[in-house]
């Protein structure tokens, strides 16, 4: 057990550092039942995110059966290591060659919204910003220093963070106020955030693709127990009725 918690406390410097200190967190609203959004959301994962992450808990042909996307259209379009739908979503990257690119493997990214949450993750894609002195050029305010490039760069464009000059306990300091694009991407910057949220949206569903019936479930749980707690009630009632 000792040993167990000073492992942990190592750990915590490399956590903290990694939650990207105070930055604050925007909203998510994805919605798990606009499959629209998802259907955007898992083109976007593959083509953008899928060279070099895998979803490996989850499965082709489910995904497309959940997604509402027809078979045929999942494996001429979003089937590219031309593996079966059955096949669960490994990419083809070695871990040896992710190491000696990007610094580590990159990791799987199914139970990313779980242990990351939406807001994390939908604040880090749009926290980018250049930085000539870090590898690939680019670093990022909600996990600094991180070893991923801006994938999605060609839809955004050339992001810059924005300062602002204030006065602090009567001193200048320049304070971080967000992420600016320079205009050269294919989206404007409110379809780019559109479409981050259909990414997350996706992410969030591969975390857990059971939520919606999950809760539906539960619901039913629910009104169940509410209504036999009645019948136990009145038949409580009954019982005792006649008990002076």
């Amino acid at each position: 057990m000792r040993t167990v918690f000073i492992a942990l406390m190592l750990l915590l410097p490399s956590l903290t550092m990694a939650a990207g200190g105070n930055v604050h967190l925007d909203k998510a609203n994805y919605d798990l039942r606009d499959k629209a959004s998802l259907q955007n959301g898992a083109m976007l994962f593959m083509n953008y995110c899928f060279g070099c992450h895998s979803t490996q808990y989850q499965r082709y042909n489910r995904v497309a059966e959940d997604l509402s996307i027809p078979l045929d259209l999942m494996e001429q379009n979003l089937i590219f290591t031309g593996v079966k739908p059955g096949e669960l979503m490994e990419n083809a990257i070695q871990e040896d060659d992710a190491a000696k690119w990007f610094g580590a493997p990159a990791p799987d990214l199914t139970l990313v919204a779980r242990v990351r949450g939406a807001d994390w993750i939908y604040t880090y894609l749009r926290s980018f910003y250049v930085d000539e002195a870090r590898p690939f050029g680019v670093n990022n305010k909600v996990f600094p220093s991180v070893g991923m490039p801006h994938v999605l760069q060609e839809l955004q464009g050339v992001p810059n963070a924005v300062y602002e000059t204030r006065m602090i306990d009567g001193e200048e300091q320049h304070i971080y106020v967000g992420i600016e694009s320079d205009g050269s991407g294919e989206m404007s910057d409110d379809e780019f955030d559109h479409a981050v949220l259909d990414l997350v949206n996706f992410l969030v569903y591969a975390a857990e693709p059971i939520q919606l019936e999950r809760k539906r479930l539960g619901y039913w749980v629910m009104g169940f127990l509410f209504i036999f707690f009645i019948i136990s009630y009145l038949l409580k009632k009954e019982y005792w009725r006649d008990v002076h």
